[in-house]
């Protein structure tokens, strides 16, 4: 099975530069940044069979994962 890695900068590739900056000049941002990363490797984990789990907490994982894209796509829209 493959596995399809969800980074912000694959996910939206028009705002590359701009998470960059934002990366770099917004604390919250960079938090924000930082959680969907790591939540986007643990679903990942999961996913490759290293790490067993429900199916139920991996749905749960990816809804989290899709809130935090959702609050990082605003702020890059209202950052543009």
């Amino acid at each position: 099975m493959i596995i399809d890695r969800h980074s912000l900068a694959k996910e939206l590739p028009e705002f590359k530069e701009k998470i960059h900056e934002l990366k770099m000049n917004d604390r919250h941002f960079a938090r924000l940044f930082d959680d969907y990363h790591n939540l986007d490797h643990e679903v990942i984990r999961i996913e490759e069979g290293v790490e067993n789990t429900s199916d139920d907490y991996l749905e749960s994982l990816k809804k989290q994962r899709l809130h935090l894209k959702d609050q990082l796509y605003s702020i890059l829209k209202s950052a543009s």
